[in-house]
Formats: C-alpha cells, sequence, structure tokens
C-alpha cells in the first residue's frame, strides 16, 4: 500500500493511547503513531516514504530527528509495551510453569560500512559473513501469547575495541591476517600490551560476549515481572555461566547441544540390542561418535503435536554443567537422515515434555520471519545508533499492537494459535485505511471541496499536483 494515508492504522489508534506521557509533547506522539502506522502498511517502509504517504505527517527531516535526536527513551517506551501486553493479553496466557522465555538472535544485513557498529557477522544459513547487526533478543510465550521482550546489540570484540586500529598503533607495519587461527594467534600476541593502553583498555571493558547479553536479558525479563518457568535457546548459548544464571532465578531450560560436545562416559551405561553393556571409549564421547553406537531397539516412538518422532533419552553428565537429560530425536522409525538433539536440567522430565517444552522456541523465528517481512526490522536507512535502535523498539510495539489484534480475533475459539497471522493483520489494516481515504474523499466533496482541491490535498506531498 502507497496510497495517502489520512489517519492512524485503528489498532495504533486502539493501543498509542498508554504511550502518551512518554512523550513529551503532541508532535512526538503524531511521530510515534504516524512512524508505527507506516511500517504496518506501507510497503516502502523509510522514512522519506512515510512522511510522503502519510498526508498530515511532518516531513522527512522532522522525522529523522524523532528518531535520533528527540529525548524519548526506547527503554521507557519498551516497559510501557510490556506492562500493557501483560495486562492485554491476561485472558489468553497460561500459567507461569507452562510459559517461556527464548532467547535468540539475528542479523539485520546491510550494504555498506557507513552504518555505526556495523561489522561482518556469520550468517548460520549460508556460511557466509555480510555486513550486519547482530541483534540478540528475548521472546515471551505463554499459550497463544507470544512476543518480543527486550534486545540487545552484540558487537564483535573487534569491531567493538576497534582493534586493527591499535594493533596498527603499537605494532605498526604488522600484517593483520583474515582466517580466524591466524587471527586467534595474533590476539595471544599483542593483546597483553594493548591491553596496557588505557584507552583501549576502556574499550575492552565494555565489550560483553552473546551470554553475557543473554544473561542481561534474563534479568531485564525478571525485572519486566514475566511469569515465566523455562528459557529455550539453541546450542550457542549453552554454556556454564548463562546455565548458572538460569538457575539462580530457580528456572528450568532446554537447549539445542550441538553435536561435537562431549559427554562424560562414566556418568551412563550404554547397552547393545542383547543387553549388554557398551564399552565406550576414553573418559569423554562426543554426540555424534555416540549416535552409530545406539542400537535400533533402544528408541521409542512418541508423539508431539500430532507428530511422531523416534527418541532414545538419558542423564547424564556434560563437561561444565550438572547432571543433565539428553534427548536424541529422529523424524523416521529407519533413523535415517538428520538428527536433533536436546539437553535440559530436568532429569525428571519425559521425552514427550522435552521435545513439547523446546517446540515452544519456535514463535521467535517467525518473529524474525514477520519482522523482517512485514515491519522492515531489518530494512532501516538511519546510520545513526540511537536512531536504528530506536527503530527496532518501535517495530517491537508495532509488532505487539498486531499480535494483540490477532488475539482478540481469535477470543472464542479453541485454536492453540491466533487464527490471524502477523501478514494478515497487516493487511487489513491497510485496507480500513483505504477506507477511510475513501470516506475523507467524500466528506471534503460532500463540503464543497472540488475534486482538484482534495487531490491536491492528498497527493502534494507525493509530487501528484492538481490545480484548483
Amino acid at each position: 500500500m502507497n496510497v495517502p494515508i489520512v489517519e492512524p492504522a485503528p489498532v495504533v489508534l486502539k493501543y498509542a493511547e498508554v504511550f502518551r506521557d512518554v512523550f513529551k509533547d503532541r508532535r512526538q506522539f503524531e511521530h510515534f503513531r504516524n512512524y508505527l502506522t507506516g511500517l504496518m502498511v506501507l510497503e516502502d517502509k523509510s522514512l522519506s516514504n512515510i512522511a510522503r504517504c502519510i498526508v498530515d505527517s511532518a516531513d522527512k527531516t522532522n522525522i529523522s530527528r524523532f528518531m535520533s535526536e528527540s529525548p524519548w527513551l526506547g527503554k521507557k517506551v519498551n516497559d510501557v509495551r510490556i506492562g500493557m501486553l501483560l495486562q492485554e493479553s491476561k485472558r489468553y496466557s497460561r500459567p507461569s510453569d507452562e510459559s517461556a522465555l527464548i532467547v535468540d538472535d539475528t542479523l539485520c544485513e546491510h550494504v555498506g560500512t557507513l552504518f555505526d557498529y556495523v561489522d561482518r557477522h556469520y550468517n548460520h544459513g549460508d556460511g557466509s559473513y555480510p555486513y550486519a547487526h547482530n541483534l540478540v533478543t528475548s521472546h515471551y510465550v505463554s499459550g497463544k501469547v507470544c512476543f518480543p521482550v527486550d534486545f540487545h546489540l552484540y558487537r564483535r570484540y573487534d569491531e567493538c575495541t576497534e582493534w586493527e586500529k591499535f594493533v596498527e598503533k603499537h605494532f605498526p607495519g604488522r600484517q593483520i591476517p583474515t582466517q580466524k587461527k591466524q587471527r586467534q594467534k595474533l590476539h595471544k600476541e599483542v593483546d597483553p600490551v594493548l591491553l596496557q593502553d588505557a584507552e583501549f583498555a576502556k574499550l575492552h571493558a565494555q565489550f560483553k560476549t552473546k551470554i553475557e547479553l543473554a544473561s542481561e536479558l534474563l534479568e531485564q525479563a525478571d525485572a519486566h515481572y514475566l511469569p515465566f518457568g523455562v528459557v529455550l535457546f539453541d546450542g550457542w548459548y549453552l554454556s556454564p555461566d548463562f546455565v548458572k544464571a538460569i538457575e539462580e532465578q530457580a528456572k528450568d531450560w532446554v537447549s539445542i547441544l550441538k553435536k561435537n560436545r562431549n559427554l562424560e562416559t562414566n556418568s551412563f551405561v550404554l547397552k547393545d540390542a542383547s543387553d549388554n553393556p557398551i564399552s565406550l571409549p576414553g573418559p569423554h564421547i562426543k554426540v555424534e561418535d555416540l549416535v552409530p553406537l545406539i542400537p535400533a531397539s533402544a528408541y521409542r516412538r512418541i508423539e508431539v503435536k500430532g507428530k511422531s518422532y523416534w527418541s532414545f533419552a538419558r542423564n547424564l553428565r556434560i563437561p561444565g554443567l550438572d547432571k543433565v537429560r539428553i534427548v536424541i530425536s529422529f523424524a523416521n522409525a529407519e533413523l535415517t537422515g538428520t538428527y536433533v538433539v536436546l539437553v535440559t536440567n530436568r532429569i525428571d522430565w519425559s521425552t514427550e515434555l522435552i521435545l513439547s517444552t523446546y517446540l515452544r522456541r519456535w514463535p521467535i523465528e517467525t518473529f524474525y520471519q514477520d519482522g523482517k517481512g512485514h515491519l522492515a526490522l531489518d530494512e532501516y536507512r538511519m546510520r545513526n545508533a540511537e536512531a536504528f535502535q530506536k527503530h527496532w523498539v518501535l517495530v517491537f510495539v508495532a509488532y505487539s499492537f498486531l499480535h494483540l489484534d490477532c488475539l482478540h480475533s481469535s477470543f472464542d475459539t479453541k485454536s492453540a494459535l491466533p487464527l490471524k497471522s502477523i501478514g494478515e493483520a497487516c493487511r487489513q489494516q491497510a485496507t480500513t485505511l483505504i477506507q477511510s481515504l475513501i470516506l475523507s474523499v467524500h466528506h471534503r466533496l460532500s463540503d464543497g471541496d472540488s475534486i482538484a482541491t482534495v487531490f491536491h490535498h492528498l497527493f502534494a506531498k507525493q509530487s501528484l499536483f492538481f490545480s484548483p
């Protein structure tokens, strides 16, 4: 949709009022409502196109200042959003022991290096290293209710500390390798010298790993009083430090277990098809080396949400972690193709419960898809860090408004998920705005305005002038 917009989207009119006190004046609040509307219904969601299509919007420069200079705080907006969501979605939520917090990250890819903090990050999907911002997020799931909670921008150590600049300063002429192993070797050699530089040491102290960011997201979820009992994440975040942070909050956790992780062989017994113990070499064995040794008879067929899995479960120890329960699961009785390995601290949980719990992680993937596909999570053109982080905050708000609309549309159904998708909700908002446009034209013509005057009013900013 790129036709004139004469009023904010219906869901924005319905839910935005609770945010009014976050902004210091009426103009900021109008920028807020207009930007959310543009994110939801415009195909081109750039600042210039939002200014061009929304009839009563300020120009691009004013919207740009709203994003990069206005003194409203993204954190305050986010706090209000979460409080509103918890209140509005209460009737759809499940008990805390059936609710989860998910932690994951996604890339917002860009062309070029003109953005603050942009760097090359590894893309797990295709093995490439695009220029991108790496967004680490938390997501709340409770029955039909699912929404993003908070985010942090992950910055690679070399970018955060301006490492190459300091290497050139202290080791002039030293060639900096691009290969990972050689670069790590150089780090070990030069970093002790660089840390003697007070400026570098200050930047070094600001660096945070993804594990540290994930732990902060966990603390923030607790500060929001989100009721959940389990934390879900992929193998990248499975570390003793993050597990410790989770268990200090008395929460459970389920994670993907990477296939190259070691298992302690003296912590479990594996038997063959004849029920004889299998001798396992060494004190440790990798998951990928264990799987071929497990007899087919050890797998059990289970059904989760109408789908069958063939799974093997065992309690054991993993170096750096306490005793855990792992589940190795195939999608077919022949035990062929890829398999998934899950791990949890709940050694008393059944295989069915572990699998069904981890499947609750999927909404964060659909949020990334919807956020990028419908709400421009990764399509911003602001280069200033404050501006694009405020953009992320407003994408979270837009998604939340639409999610509430989807929830309310399925209030009287017993469906496990909202019947309406985020994409459908966006299209419905656009359709309603077209109706509002038609009614606006009708009222102005009825009041005596000429067709030329009405068209000039609606299309003046789109360079389609009509002389009255």
